[in-house]
């Protein structure tokens, strides 16, 4: 069984992704610093929301595309059990949308999973010191071309576009979120509006293409 307890200024960090040999590579690499102690690796956001309070991790590098439960929505439920947590997304996709879609899900950065291999280091130590961290990619691809100019989407609206993606109504959402269905068709409106979109099909549409339902088993 690995050992979780971390000497004095050691940082916790838990990897989540569902390659082995992507996580075991990230393990090895962060084993070789003396300030970190990997506490755990697993496959699957359910995995890590299960496991938090037991591993209490400093750090979370989280993978987006999973079984079960995505890195979105892990992220969000981890935050709201866990809000001094700092996640990171590790991710292959380098698009805006992923990127300020993980971002309004409480990520403090995000890391390619080409860079170098210190740059995940640099990246854990920049949010151990406060700081949002985009890998140099992540940053060239979110830079100002005047190619996208939509506003983007609250986390809170990130979640109800990902309900009504999947069929659910309004009063559904509602009951889900706890929310009135007044709320929602608020917050409805304002998806539609900042992604300029008329109908449901289309915010289904957006949501399949841009990632939002990634590991929900519905479109990807």
């Amino acid at each position: 069984m690995k050992d979780t307890q971390a000497n004095a200024g050691q940082t916790r960090v838990l990897i989540v992704d569902d390659h082995p040999m992507v996580a075991e590579g990230i393990e090895a690499i962060l084993e070789s610093y003396d300030d970190i102690l990997v506490v755990g690796t697993l496959a699957n956001g359910q995995d890590a929301i299960d496991r938090i309070e037991a591993l209490s991790p400093d750090v979370i590098l989280m993978d987006l595309n999973m079984p079960g439960m995505n890195g979105l929505s892990a992220t969000e439920i981890i935050l709201e059990k866990a809000p001094d947590t700092r996640i990171m997304i590790l991710s292959m996709h380098d698009s805006p949308e992923y990127i300020n879609t993980a971002l309004n899900h409480g990520a403090r950065g995000y890391v390619l999973k080409d860079v170098p291999t210190d740059a995940i280091k640099n990246a854990i130590d920049h949010v151990m010191a406060g700081e949002r961290y985009l890998c140099t990619g992540a940053e060239a691809s979110l830079a100002p071309d005047g190619s996208d100019q939509r506003e983007a989407l609250t986390s809170r609206e990130q979640t109800i576009l990902l309900q009504l993606a999947q069929g659910q109504s309004n009063k559904e959402v509602a009951n889900t979120l706890g929310i009135s269905v007044r709320t929602v068709e608020t917050h409805r409106k304002n998806i539609k509006r900042k992604l300029g979109i008329s109908s449901t099909a289309g915010l289904t549409r957006y949501a399949m293409e841009h990632g939002v339902l990634q590991g929900t088993g519905v479109g990807f």
